[in-house]
């Protein structure tokens, strides 16, 4: 009888231990993302599309309920970005990419740890634009033409999340996370001939296309202690 009350005892305090130490105990938290690499939306006649790394391009905002956390996340990226599609009379794209998003969601812990993996899903809204130009190849593999190009993507985004966090101090988490990303958009396609024609066309499109987000890494801080 004495060993196994001495290991409830033991187990109590470690269950206690482990309790003080998830963000539960706070009521919200800020997070900030410092680096990613994310999939973006494809460009036009874009074959494949391009994964970039990114710094510093987006925040969270956590109400924490013990195992699951309500997330409020937003992020905003501008770079310049050029695509070369591997085939023959293909276009060669080079411009600037400006995309941001803002997600609702959940998130859900599986411990009590201080290493703790998590669930998390996320809807939201996405915008994304590219606008520069394209450089018209021939059979010849030499440029036949150039014409401005300017592409916008507005839909809603869906997001099953992988994550893990690391609590080094009890105010302080430190999180990676993977997603994949099911982006719907109605999209709309400018050309402008850069000659004497100066020709326009344009095109509308719906479409659904999967992103693919490997990693996102940052840094939490909990606000608002319960006890």
């Amino acid at each position: 009888m004495k060993p196994i009350l001495l290991f409830v005892c033991l187990s109590l305090f470690v269950s206690v231990n482990a309790f003080s130490q998830m963000t539960g105990n706070y009521n919200y938290s800020i997070a900030a993302r410092g680096f990613s690499i994310i999939q973006m939306p494809k460009v036009f006649n874009q074959e494949e599309q391009h994964y970039l790394n990114v710094f510093m391009n987006g925040g969270m905002v956590k109400f924490n309920d013990n195992q699951i956390s309500y997330r409020l996340s937003g992020n905003y990226i501008k770079q310049d970005v050029d695509f070369r599609n591997d085939c023959i009379n293909c276009d060669v794209a080079t411009g600037k990419v400006t995309d941001y998003a803002f997600k609702i969601g959940f998130e859900k812990n599986f411990n009590y740890s201080r290493i703790q993996p998590y669930f998390a899903f996320d809807l939201g809204y996405r915008n994304n634009g590219f606008a520069g130009t394209m450089n018209i190849i021939d059979s010849q593999r030499s440029v036949a033409g150039i014409n401005k190009i300017e592409s916008t993507k507005n839909g809603l985004t869906a997001s099953p999340i992988i994550g893990i966090k690391i609590n080094p101090l009890p105010q302080i988490t430190i999180f990676a996370e993977s997603s994949l990303e099911f982006y719907y958009s109605y999209e709309r396609r400018e050309t402008v001939a850069q000659d004497a024609s100066a020709t326009k066309t344009y095109s509308k499109t719906n479409q659904g296309e999967y992103l693919i987000n490997p990693v996102s890494i940052g840094i939490q801080i909990h606000l608002g202690a319960k006890n």
